[in-house]
């Protein structure tokens, strides 16, 4: 598939690495740095998302995402990420991402305001009283991530992996390497890592990053060795 992540926020935390190992799937075990792990939230908007040689469809290609995620190698050392939860406020791209892609997607009321280079992020699952919402600004000059740094651990991850029916997945996109934006968060909430029943870090971030974009190819699923 082609699309295009525009208007990224990460927002990282270290964690107790014995909490995220126990919440793994067989087969994955945490990726540390510096025998730290880490618990992520990622919002972003989704752009063109369409199969190879098909049009973006405006009623399927363009919503609004807000992802947990962990770091994560698999039996063979393949490093990549883990997702929680996927929030999104478009119903049939949550209804395929789980259907075909095994990917804990949520139907979830999101809105994404950007102005010049100030941004806006809420979103609120039905079942929830907490409101996740995240305020930046992107003035810093743009970085990429160096190899062998904590900045370069958390984001340049080109594997993410799932389970269905007991088989561990792997699947894998490209995309050129992230041109970071240091920045902080004006506003931030720590509402899904709670939603995904995880102990609230009860701190900002301790590292946050915004990208102004990146174009993705996105392959099929494939079987791990798990």
């Amino acid at each position: 598939m082609h699309q295009s992540w525009d208007d990224l926020i990460f927002l990282h935390w270290a964690c107790d690495p014995q909490e995220i190992q126990s919440r793994l799937p067989q087969g994955l075990f945490v990726d540390t740095f510096e025998s730290q792990a880490h618990i992520s939230i990622v919002g972003f908007k989704m752009n063109n998302v369409r199969p190879f040689n098909l049009p973006a469809l405006p009623w399927l290609s363009f919503f609004n995402e807000l992802n947990v995620r962990v770091y994560v190698v698999d039996r063979q050392g393949v490093p990549g990420v883990y997702f929680f939860s996927l929030d999104c406020d478009c119903w049939p791209a949550v209804a395929i991402a789980r259907k075909f892609f095994s990917l804990n997607y949520v139907s979830t009321k999101m809105n994404f305001k950007t102005d010049q280079n100030k941004y806006q992020l809420t979103a609120q699952r039905k079942e929830s009283a907490l409101i996740a919402q995240y305020a930046w600004q992107t003035e810093n000059p743009v970085q990429k991530a160096v190899p062998g740094t904590l900045a370069f651990h958390l984001t340049e991850r080109y594997n993410f992996f799932t389970e269905k029916n007991g088989q561990l997945l792997r699947g894998q996109v490209h995309h050129e390497p992230y041109e970071l934006i240091d920045t902080h968060c004006t506003e931030y909430s720590e509402a899904p890592i709670a939603w995904n029943n995880f102990s609230r870090p009860q701190r900002p971030p301790d590292l946050v990053h915004a990208c102004r974009g990146v174009k993705i190819q996105a392959f099929s699923l494939v079987k791990t060795d798990a």
